[in-house]
């Protein structure tokens, strides 16, 4: 197979009818690496938003259990896509997810905009550090894929195209970001999580290059010291240039999930998509008895 062949495949594809499949081929042969990054990163970037980031320390998830937190987040969302909507793993996924949404007060609004992380944060990031750009097939079937997600979700007013996704997120930030103390310690937490998945001397250089790769908003956000200009020019280009090493390589042969991820280091004999997640008891640890909408579509 050459470099460009599978792209060809996409692109002879319907990005409608087959969106979840140009969907699993971009993010499990094309850009492997590169949508796990943007992933992480657009889950990160919600918990800029007070409601979301105080309700993550509240719960303490992503503070007392942030490497479970982030194995199962990644596990269950790419089992829809390794496996499908309508199979057994699928559906099994999407209830996990749904339960465990449900016994928090979430708003429609907070909940459509971390699915337009999930549309707009990885084009974002492949389009500026990925071996190439995304195509325009890629581009709808992953606004597709996602606006399926958010029906089974319940999720109501989901954007209809890209650049509506685009222009929520855009919109919901600039209102919404804000300094929040617990979103703060969420995001140290996260940044606390990456960095301990290589040797311990890293750690610094590791946070100074992450804190590189945000954007001016999320660094004002969470009241972080912005890295210097150099810094940030450096770490950037490191990426880019990782990029560009990509496209020398020859296509991967074979599929990469996110269960196959070094960075999942909590399930090491296995696990079960039944048993993934949390199960919230009321009262303990920031779980709500009341909850904002109890419907649940799988």
């Amino acid at each position: 197979m050459k470099r460009f062949e599978r792209l060809a495949q996409i692109r002879r594809m319907d990005p409608y009818e087959d969106a979840s499949e140009i969907y699993r081929l971009a993010s499990a042969y094309e850009f492997p690496w590169d949508v796990a990054r943007a992933l992480e990163l657009a889950l990160y970037r919600t918990y800029a938003v007070p409601s979301i980031g105080r309700l993550l320390a509240e719960t303490a998830q992503f503070t007392d259990r942030a490497q479970k937190r982030y194995d199962d987040t990644a596990l269950l969302l790419d089992a829809v896509v390794e496996h499908g909507f309508g199979s057994e793993q699928g559906r099994t996924a999407i209830r996990r997810i749904n339960q465990m949404h449900h016994a928090y007060d979430i708003t429609n609004d907070d909940m459509r905009y971390v699915l337009c992380t999930f549309v707009v944060t990885p084009k974002r990031w492949i389009d500026a550090y990925g071996w190439r750009r995304m195509s325009r097939h890629e581009t709808i079937a992953s606004a597709v894929h996602y606006r399926t997600l958010g029906r089974h979700m319940g999720i109501k007013d989901i954007p209809g195209s890209y650049e509506e996704f685009e222009a929520c997120l855009d919109a919901y930030e600039e209102t919404h970001f804000a300094w929040d103390e617990g979103a703060r310690r969420v995001s140290d937490a996260t940044l606390d999580l990456m960095a301990s998945w290589y040797p311990s001397p890293l750690a610094p250089v590791l946070r100074t290059g992450t804190l590189a790769l945000l954007d001016e908003p999320l660094l004002r956000a969470f009241r972080y010291t912005p890295p210097s200009p150099a810094t940030r020019s450096l770490v950037r280009r490191a990426v880019w240039l990782r990029g560009r090493a990509v496209r020398l390589m020859p296509p991967r042969r074979t599929p990469h999930h996110a269960r196959q991820n070094w960075e999942i280091k909590g399930y090491p004999n296995g696990y079960r998509l039944a048993e993934l997640g949390t199960r919230p008891v009321p009262g303990v640890r920031g779980c709500p008895v009341r909850h904002i909408d109890t419907s649940a579509g799988e």
